[in-house]
């Protein structure tokens, strides 16, 4: 019997982190790596290509981190901050 895969689908996902993290809110999930009975996904900033990093794939499932999908401000029923100066 086929063990079954964890996070089938994690590659090509987009994610938006409930805190800005290094500057931006937006990922997409680019690669996976299974290291024993973990996986983790190496995260890419949206708007910027040059912003990566690696994190726990279970880290994605806590919605206090992050949403699925790219979120605007008023779909996470946020107001927009704005500068009146």
């Amino acid at each position: 019997m086929l063990k079954k895969q964890k996070f089938p689908y994690l590659v090509g996902s987009r994610w938006t982190a409930q805190q800005t993290t290094w500057g931006w809110r937006h990922f997409q999930v680019v690669n996976r790596k299974n290291e024993g009975r973990w996986v983790f996904a190496e995260m890419v900033a949206a708007c910027d290509p040059s912003v990566r990093f690696w994190l726990n794939a279970k880290q994605l499932k806590d919605r206090e981190l992050w949403l699925a999908g790219w979120q605007s401000l008023q779909e996470r029923g946020e107001e927009e901050i704005r500068d009146e100066g």
